[in-house]
């Protein structure tokens, strides 16, 4: 086995290793479903952003082994290009972003004062040390994070991510895809770097084609999904990114390419549908008017939103659980991108929406006094019919505190003349 694949395997080991001995514990729910009644929902899914990136160096071997040690249903490379034409995974098109080369090949940097990929081999860029993701300033983005000079982490290629993944699948009976993004497609190409193909060649070579391959591929750029679905022919699932019009797409350098920038009007989506499977756009876009997810689902698309971070919330939520059932719950979100995999499995898991429920769980008996309860809506038997699942707080009189939660209003409202007559009055409750 090659020695970075199974440094970063080591990585999965041991994570589940020290889970284990520490004797995690189990949520509520898991405890009151019985274990044959358990499979794993597909409607809702964690993407690992670049891997566990909120503990470990974004886009190394490491952050996807502990990705999917951590219970993600697909893990995401961003996508750049070499040299010698080699696809890295990497997120600038400049290294000197998240690697040390000013320090390896201080004479090789351009007149605008960077390193970029697309100048170096493979063979050099094997020489880089990985580290968290910097400033132009050298400032850390992310100060509370893996330590800066604390490690020998190096850039992977998207061949030996996949290897890594399909062989942590096989060892573990899991089936985790893979959601690659590739990176300023349009200007590669016109370094002699067409990514698409190198793509194709890569992913084809491994396994993944046709319409039911565990695969996502995504790019901001629509006239490369379009080269993907009518000039190659590919029918694996594609993903169309949302790019907002007030950022930079150039590099501030005249990189070339056109970002799909869109008011995503009903029409718009539509257009997307014509030739993509998926929308991606920014979760703040979703705030700003829900009803793209629901005109996206309407043209038969999937929507998978970017980027949660526990240690970055919006001012509106106070944790990252509730912003995570604001996106999947109340918008209805079929997809969330986090660096925090671990956190959103375990929402997830808590709220049962990764289980088959069975229809005769009862409740135990309730006791006095204010507590929490797990809440069902009894409508249906698969992961589709359990949106309702939620957590609540009982009040002495056994009655359900509406006011408790009020972001979780928009879908209790019309629930309201049945639950409060009775804390599970027309549910299943389980009460902790």
């Amino acid at each position: 086995m090659h020695k970075r694949i199974a440094s970063a395997i080591m990585v999965a080991v041991l994570l589940v290793s020290g889970l284990m001995a520490a004797g995690c514990p189990v949520a509520p729910i898991e405890e009151a479903i019985v274990e044959e009644g358990i499979s794993r929902g597909a409607d809702k899914i964690v993407v690992a952003h670049r891997g566990a990136s909120g503990y470990l160096p974004q886009h190394t071997l490491e952050a996807y082994a502990m990705a999917f040690a951590q219970g993600a249903d697909f893990i995401e490379p961003d996508l750049v290009m070499t040299k010698d034409g080699v696809l890295v995974c990497m997120h600038c098109l400049v290294l000197c972003a998240t690697t040390n080369v000013e320090e390896v090949f201080p004479d090789r940097v351009r007149e605008d004062g960077r390193w970029w990929v697309a100048d170096f081999t493979l063979a050099e860029i094997r020489q880089l040390r990985v580290h968290e993701l910097t400033l132009p300033d050298g400032t850390v983005r992310f100060p509370g994070r893996f330590p800066l000079d604390d490690s020998y982490f190096t850039v992977p290629t998207f061949a030996e991510m996949i290897q890594l993944i399909q062989g942590l699948n096989k060892s573990t009976g899991r089936n985790v895809g893979v959601y690659p993004e590739i990176k300023r497609p349009a200007w590669h190409r016109e370094q002699g770097l067409p990514m698409e193909e190198a793509l194709v060649d890569v992913l084809h070579q491994h396994g993944y084609m046709g319409p039911d391959a565990n695969v996502f591929i995504q790019s901001f750029e629509s006239e490369a999904l379009k080269r993907l679905r009518f000039e190659l022919g590919v029918e694996m699932p594609l993903v169309q990114l949302v790019w907002e019009a007030p950022w930079v797409y150039d590099y501030g350098v005249g990189v070339t390419g056109e970002p799909f920038v869109s008011d995503l009007t009903r029409e718009d989506i539509m257009a997307v549908a014509a030739y993509a499977d998926g929308l991606g756009p920014w979760k703040h876009r979703i705030e700003a008017n829900p009803d793209i997810v629901r005109w996206a689902h309407e043209a038969g698309l999937l929507v998978h939103t970017w980027t949660i971070r526990n240690d970055v919330l919006p001012e509106r939520f106070a944790t990252y659980e509730e912003e995570l059932y604001q996106l999947f719950f109340v918008y209805g979100v079929d997809g969330v991108f986090t660096g925090f995999v671990d956190t959103a499995v375990q929402f997830l898991g808590r709220l049962g929406y990764r289980c088959v429920v069975p229809v005769q769980l009862v409740a135990p008996a309730i006791q006095e006094g204010p507590r929490n309860v797990i809440f069902f809506h009894p409508d249906g038997y698969g992961p589709n019919h359990w949106n309702a699942l939620r957590i609540w707080l009982v009040g002495p009189d056994d009655r359900l505190n509406w006011d408790r939660l009020p972001y979780m209003a928009p879908y209790t409202e019309h629930m309201r003349d049945d639950l409060t007559a009775s804390s599970h009055g027309g549910a299943t409750v389980h009460a902790y």
